[in-house]
């Protein structure tokens, strides 16, 4: 029993008119047209691929001015272009925020947005980014939670992210100090009981070689 292709269905509709006076006149109009496209049960379904940023580790932005963030990506196997996308970043914690500078919703053509997390920081103080690990979601009309079929888009939350503030500077004059350099740090690290066992395994070590190295010598 084979299984019939998938159709779906687009419309255009306008109309142009106009006219002229003096040595030409004339008007033209023109009528809905509707088409459709055929998407075979064989499709793949739809959807897209990260390239920005790459996604073979956890990328960190950093939370501050002039610090955009770019995603970029390639739309592969559509059948029928969704008509918008949506992103949002979800936190860890679950709370979700839009990403972009049109509360998270773009064309559904568009391959890139970026996205000043800064400038939304600063407009939000009510619902401030946390330093923390988000996960990007991607989806269009049919929402996040729309099956994979063939030839559509499928939702997309394969990028996950963090965000962090950087500290400010503080000079050494302003009282700025290195914790670990302090004496007291380096006593406590070579009191340790690991550090000690380390130290006699290779005293040990260095007396056995040279004691072998004299009985050679004899």
């Amino acid at each position: 029993m084979s299984s019939s292709p998938r159709t779906t269905a687009t419309s255009n509709s306008g109309s142009l008119s106009g006219s002229a006076s003096g040595s030409v006149s004339g008007s033209a109009s023109g009528s809905a047209t509707t088409s459709s496209i055929s998407i075979p049960q064989t499709a793949a379904a739809g959807g897209l691929t990260i390239t920005s940023p790459p996604q073979t580790t956890i990328a960190f932005f950093k939370l501050a001015s002039a610090q955009p963030i770019t995603f970029a990506w390639n739309l592969t196997s559509l059948y029928s272009t969704p008509a918008h996308l949506t992103l949002s970043a979800v936190c860890d914690n679950g709370i979700t925020y839009p990403v972009g500078p049109t509360d998270g919703v773009i064309p559904g053509t568009q391959t890139s947005v970026v996205w000043d997390a800064w400038a939304f920081q600063q407009s939000n103080p009510a619902s401030p980014l946390p330093q923390a690990t988000f996960t990007l979601n991607i989806f269009d009309e049919r929402g996040m939670g729309a099956a994979r079929e063939p030839g559509l888009f499928s939702p997309n939350n394969a990028l996950k992210f963090a965000l962090y503030t950087p500290q400010a500077y503080t000079p050494i004059a302003s009282g700025w100090t290195c914790s670990g350099c302090k004496s007291d740090a380096l006593a406590a690290y070579t009191a340790h009981p690991a550090f000690v066992g380390i130290f006699a395994t290779m005293l040990a070590m260095f007396l056995s070689g040279l004691a072998v190295m004299r009985h050679g010598m004899h």
